[in-house]
């Protein structure tokens, strides 16, 4: 079983995150830690091989807990999970070893690919012949970006483009017209960016009869 500490100050989203790594066939959860100095005490009694670990803590950084960690000579791997989109904040978390990087609000699915990956990663073995090993072998932890069957990498950036023009929400239908696809294409998109944690749906309330769903990026307010 691989254990995992969860480091995460809200708590309901520590018990959903507790929850979620739980559900993930040969994961355990050792422990749940509100903090970043818990989280430290934690490692320093009871050593795991992973930590979700949210960069936004109350008493220091997230970063910061991976420095001590790599200080103090615990050598856990790490899945950032924080809102930030900075990409300095990024290249920052990939120097300090964090091998994953997990973008909220997500859902169950985008932990599960990423623990999967991680288990996937760990369980590999045999020797390294040649520079298309060392690919495949990190391939396995990083993931393909390849997309669903069917979808294209210019009508995702279209759509996502769009998205962030429109941070008070859009449609799938205004969606598609700037994408030039139908509606119900348009929603595929959405939706699967919804699945990965890029995007949030709403209702829109106003008019007679069901109200409109609509889109739009992740905000501080819908998950740090």
């Amino acid at each position: 079983m691989i254990s995992v500490l969860v480091v995460e100050d809200e708590e309901i989203t520590a018990e959903a995150h507790r929850v979620y790594v739980e559900r993930v066939p040969g994961f355990r959860v050792a422990g749940v830690a509100r903090s970043g100095g818990e989280a430290l005490r934690f490692l320093r009694s009871t050593p795991v091989d992973l930590i979700l670990l949210d960069l936004y803590l109350p008493d220091m950084h997230g970063l910061e807990v991976c420095r001590a960690a790599r200080a103090g000579g615990l050598l856990c791997d790490v899945i950032a999970v924080t809102s930030a989109r900075d990409l300095a904040m990024v290249r920052s978390a990939v120097t300090l070893g964090v091998t994953q990087y997990l973008l909220k609000p997500f859902a169950f699915a985008a932990l599960q690919e990423k623990l999967t990956r991680y288990a996937r990663f760990r369980g590999e073995a045999g020797e390294i012949v040649g520079q298309g090993d060392v690919d495949r072998f990190l391939g396995t932890l990083r993931g393909t970006t390849e997309l669903p069957k069917g979808m294209t990498q210019d009508t995702l950036d279209t759509v996502v483009a769009e998205l962030r023009a429109r941070p008070e929400g859009v449609s799938a239908q205004a969606v598609g017209a700037s994408a030039g696809v139908s509606r119900v294409t348009a929603r595929r998109y959405l939706e699967y960016l919804v699945e990965l944690g890029a995007a949030v749906r709403f209702p829109q309330y106003g008019g007679v009869g069901r109200p409109e769903l609509l889109y739009r990026m992740p905000t501080e307010s819908s998950g740090r």
